[in-house]
Formats: C-alpha cells, structure tokens, sequence
C-alpha cells in the first residue's frame, strides 16, 4: 500500500485534469478509501502500524487527489470545473461524516488510547489520536438512528451553501463594471491606478477605462478619485455585492444562503449537546469558552473605543476644511485618510510603490527568513505543471542543501480567481517507513499586476499581505513533525494559527528589514531615510479605527453564532447593527451589505473563530517584541522560534509552543504598544 519515493512529493499535474472526469475519479477514490478501511477493522487488535499508519496513507491519498481540484476552482474558475467541484462536495460531506460516525473505527482509536502501547508512542503521535477521538464526537460518532442521518444531511447542506455563497461573492463581484472615456471623471487616481483601469480595459478590447471591483482597482478609486460620485457609485457597488440591494443581478443575494448557515449550524451544535454553535467552535480552540472570546473583545473595545472616537473626529474636520459638503460618508473615509495622512507626514503610499517591485519583494522575503531560519529558497523554472503563466514555483533547502519543502506562488490579481489571500496546503509532510513526503503549500494573493512593460509595483500594505501569507507558508512547510495529522498547521488551534503570519508582517516595518530589498526599480537606490522616517511615524495612523473595525466583525461573528433565533436576513442585520452601535465610529449607509460578502464566516473556516486574528495578534506582538529586545535578525532567536513554533506544527497545545519560545504565557501588552493604543 506505501510507495512514496524519497523526499519526493508528487505534484499535481494540473493540465491534464479533466472537468467531465473528475466526479467519476473522486466516486472511485472515495469508494476505494471505505472499502480498504473496512478491511483495516477486520482486526482484533489495533495499533498504530496496522491502523494509524495505512489511515494516513488513505487520507494522503484522497487529499492529494481532491487538492488540486480545489484549488482550481479558486483561482481559474469555469462554469464546467465550478459543476463538476459542486457535485464532489455532498460526495466528499458524507464520506467525511461516514468516516467520523464509523463506531468501529471509532473504538479500534479507543482502543489504542488505552493500550500500553499508546503510553510508548512519541508526543506527536499521542497527540494526533486524541485529536482524532475529539473529531470522532465532534463528528456525531455518539448518535444515534435519526440523529445520525440528521447529522449527515446537516453536514451536507452546509458544503453545499458555503459553496454556493462563495460562487456568488465571485459573480456578483465580476458582473460589474464601469467604462470610462472621459479621463477627467478619473482625476486624482495616480499614474500606475490610470494605467491599470486603461489596460483593464485593453482585456475587454475597449477603448477608455475599465473600472471593476477586483481589489487592486476598487482601493485604488475609493483611495485617490477626486470625483466624489464615482467614489460612491464604486463603493456601492462593492458594498452591495450579492446581495438584494446593488446592481448586481438578484439571483446572487447570499441573504437566504446566510440564513441557512447559520441555522443549520445551529442544528448541528445543539445535536452535538452544544447551546449554540460559538459554543461548538471554540471546542478546537485557545480560548475556553465563547464568553472569554467575548471578555477578550469587549476589553480591546473598552482600550481601543476612545481613541478611534478622536480619530475619526479629526477627520471629518480635516475633510470639513478641505471642503467636503455634507457629512463625511463611507465613501469619503480612505479618500480623507489619504490626504490627511499626506498631509500630516508629508508622503503618500504612492511614494512608496517604487520601491515595492514584485521581483525585488520576494528577494527581500526570502532573504529575511534566510537570516532567521537559515533557509534558502530558489526558483524552478521548468518542468512544473502551472495553472497560469504568471505563478512561479519555489524550493526551499535548509543549511545543509536538503530539500526540504516546495510551493507555488500566485500573485496576481485577474477574472476568474477569488478574491482574498490565502494559503492552502497542497501537499502534507509525510513519514513512513524511512521515506519523506515533502510539504507542498499554495499562496495565493490578489496584488496589483503588471502593467504595460514594468514590474508590478506594490502598495505597502500588499508586501504586508504577501509576507503574512508567506507566514502561513511557512508554518506549513518547515514543520519537522512526520505525522501529517499534526504536521504544519494541522492540528494547531484556530485561534492561535495566525500566529506565523501575524509575526511576518512586524518585518515590513523595520529598516533592517526593508533596506534588504526596497529599492527603487528603477534606479537601484533604498527608501531614504526621511521617508522610512515618515512610514515609521504614520505606522499607526488610524490604528484604533482599524482596531474596532475588525473588533466590529469579531463580534458581530460570535454574537451571530451565540444567537438561537435567526430566521431571516433581518435578524442577521439586527445583530450586524446592535454591533455597529456598541463599537463602530462609522455607520455605514443602509444598502450596506458587508455580510453579504463575509465569506470568512460564511464560506470559509472562520466561523464563530474570526476572533482568532485579534486573539493570535496578542500571540504574535508578544513573540515579536523578543526580536526587538535581542535584535530582529538575532540568530539564536530566530532559531527558538524556528524550533519551538514553526517546526511543532501541531504536535502539541499553542500554549505550550508559545511557552517554549517566550518562556511564559502571552501578555496583551506588546499588541497595545504596537498599535500605540494605551
């Protein structure tokens, strides 16, 4: 049954995936799968090499299988590849609930648990069976008759819907447009912001400019255009997207697809013994109970509130002077930001983008996690099978030349691709038998193309977008641990998997850091000093705004997935509203349908857990300001947090990782003083 070859990892062959074949491979993969577990029970005594083991090859091979399916659906999406996606998901629910349900191979786990063996295994492999004994009850494992059957429809219904809710955040965002032939009615917007809306429309062999909601250009309008009107127009578009209330067609409103999650989720938590299904969710993660997520909000509220008040005071004054008639409205907000924090530290972002040329970032990248990890990492430019010309694939060897991890690099915006950043798992790191899988991780970004002959030109937030993900990454491909189950970032608490990627960000703000690679693409030179100076002082302008506005989406979250009684899209804006009115400083209008596209919570693994970024920010803040002590490149720092956090993966508790490394608990001071918030 095991063949992987030595410290060689299969990688997906995505051109020769064939839409009308892929129901008909996953139906004989997962049929394989059940029929060789079953052969697995009919065994007396179990233990990890006649059980555990061949169960990891079978889960190996489904995820390498289902992997790269998944992933095209997400970043070259079709009509035939989204059908035949759709009819995999109930096909892959019920084999997961099957599997989850299975008592007999729920008791040959308990069985192990309480075997003398078990006590012999290493930590890792201690760790991956108590995990999977929690899955098992999580998973309705204790059901019974019509419950069980109930649980599976359950499941089901929820991939279906989160499905669902994702294609028509992608529809709803790509249907719309705006063609421009007046160039005046684009006044303010920069050079490369001209050239992008004129090359966009170039794609659609239209004269003028093209206008769309993609992320690059939407900031883009909504940050720089004078005309007050298209700033609307833009941000009414994407703030209505597939809902009921924009100009998107009504066949895309998420609102009953919203409704249906959420009470099926209900459903679920409350057939588990769960009061709600916030309840259900912090299960697997950090935090104790939904009420200490709760307390842990409300005290960042409590710290950040006063402050974000004076903050957006000081704008509407500052847009008041600068002539804005009315009230500043929601689309005034970065359009001010970005003129007051011009005005305040003499530079805008756009000074920056020179310096930020993809090539010359992810040379920077990689640089920076040599000096801390010892790592090398180098491009391969033949031979790899990529969905799009503009993905790049990398190998990364530690000190001693070993290979040692791989991964494919997806920067670009375009049609087709879901929005977002994210990192996802191609491969597992696998051990058996002598023979090493390699990790193999997809990262994925949304950052501004190239334009015309020149390299792409980042905003700094996207260099911040772009390490935080390589963050992810790298949990997921230095992990040292031969139990896939536990390797990486499985295994890890929700709450605390954010750690890596917050903690990459803190780089994109320290000159050591920065002089490694921002230089001007065109003339070689570094960000000068008195700029640095300014990025420095301006690093948290805003910041308790910011603070509360993801305070506002945590809560919103929990509150949402605490509720009882959600039976229609009322009582999801009622919520969404009574956390507005605790929280924000910016009401927006009462079109606005962010929920709508809260495809975290909604579509994602972020459920009743969008908490996390807050709670694994205070991780990393924390672990962050042991560089600053003991210097930012500080080998033997970096090689603690090398070996104590990203090589763990999920081996073992968050908590006792972070311990390792920082020597005690996390304390909320370091994330207060990062954001200058007292």
């Amino acid at each position: 049954m095991h063949s992987l070859s030595d410290h060689i990892a299969v990688l997906p062959c995505f051109s020769k995936i064939k839409n009308g074949q892929i129901v008909a491979q996953m139906k004989n993969q997962l049929k394989q799968n059940l029929d060789e577990i079953d052969e697995l029970l009919n065994q007396k005594q179990y233990n990890w090499e006649n059980l555990i083991e061949p169960l990891e090859f079978i889960d190996d091979r489904l995820s390498k299988s289902w992997s790269p399916v998944r992933h095209l659906n997400s970043v070259k999406s079709s009509d035939d590849l989204r059908k035949a996606y759709n009819q995999c998901l109930p096909l892959l629910s019920d084999y997961s609930t099957e599997i989850s349900q299975n008592t007999a191979l729920f008791h040959a786990y308990q069985q192990i648990s309480e075997s003398i063996q078990f006590k012999q295994l290493d930590k890792a492999q201690q760790k991956t069976i108590n995990d999977s004994l929690r899955q098992f009850h999580l998973g309705g494992v204790n059901l019974q008759g019509k419950q069980k059957k109930q649980f599976q429809q359950i499941q089901q219904t929820l991939s279906t819907l989160k499905s669902s809710y994702e294609n028509n955040l992608l529809d709803s965002t790509q249907s719309w447009e705006k063609k421009i032939s007046d160039k005046s009615i684009l006044k303010g917007l920069p050079d490369y912001a001209l050239a992008m809306a004129e090359q966009l429309a170039e794609q659609k062999s239209l004269p003028g400019y093209r206008i769309t909601l993609e992320m690059p250009c939407y900031l883009a309008v909504i940050t720089y255009a004078d005309n007050r009107e298209l700033r609307k127009e833009v941000y009414e578009a994407f703030s209505t997207r597939a809902s009921n209330q924009g100009v998107t067609k009504v066949c895309w409103d998420n609102a009953d697809i919203m409704v249906n999650i959420v009470v099926k989720r209900l459903e679920k938590a409350k057939l588990l013994g769960f009061d709600n299904y916030a309840e259900l969710s912090v299960e697997t993660k950090m935090a104790s109970s939904a009420h200490q997520v709760l307390e842990f909000l409300n005290d960042l509220v409590e710290r950040s509130l006063p402050a974000a008040k004076k903050e957006i005071e000081q704008l509407k004054q500052f847009a008041s002077e600068q002539g804005l008639e009315g009230d500043l409205q929601s689309w005034d907000v970065a359009y001010y930001s970005e003129k007051l924090k011009q005005q305040t530290f003499q530079f805008s972002e756009q000074d920056l983008k020179p310096y930020f040329s993809d090539d010359r970032v992810i040379s920077g990248l990689f640089k920076i996690v040599n000096r801390l990890y010892g790592i090398n990492i180098d491009q391969i430019k033949t031979g790899i099978d990529l969905w799009n010309e503009n993905v790049r694939f990398y190998q990364i060897k530690d000190e001693t030349g070993e290979v040692i991890g791989q991964f494919y690099l997806d920067l670009y915006a375009r049609e087709n691709k879901r929005g977002g950043a994210w990192m996802d798992e191609c491969i597992n790191r696998y051990q058996i038998a002598g023979k090493t899988q390699l990790p193999v991780a997809y990262l994925t970004c949304n950052l501004t193309p190239p334009i015309g002959e020149e390299p792409a030109l980042f905003t700094h937030d996207e260099v911040i977008t772009l390490f935080h993900e390589f963050g992810h990454g790298l949990h997921h491909m230095l992990t040292r641990i031969a139990v896939p189950e536990v390797a990486g970032i499985n295994g890890v608490e929700w709450d605390a998997v954010e750690l890596p990627s917050q903690f990459m960000e803190n780089f994109c703000w320290e000159k050591e850091a920065l002089n490694l690679f921002a230089k001007h693409y065109q003339t070689d030179q570094p960000i000068p000093d008195k700029l640095f100076d300014k990025i420095n002082r301006a690093k948290n302008f805003q910041s308790a705004m910011q603070m509360v506005r993801q305070l506002e989406f945590s809560l919103f979250d929990i509150k949402l997935h605490q509720s009882l009684n959600i039976e229609n899209e009322k009582d999801i804006q009622q919520i969404l509203d009574q956390v507005r009115d605790q929280v924000a400083v910016m009401i927006p209008p009462a079109n606005n349908r962010f929920q709508n596209g809260f495809a975290h919570i909604f579509a994602g693994g972020y459920a009743a857990g969008y908490y996390s970024y807050k709670w694994a920010e205070v991780l990393s803040a924390d672990a962050f300001s042991a560089f600053e002590q003991e210097g930012i490149f500080n080998a033997e720092t970096g090689k603690r947090f090398l070996q104590c956090i990203l090589q763990q993966g999920g081996s073992r508790p968050a908590m006792e990782s972070f311990k390792c490394f920082r020597g005690r608990e996390p304390k909320i001071d370091a994330l207060l003083k990062h954001n200058e918030i007292c």
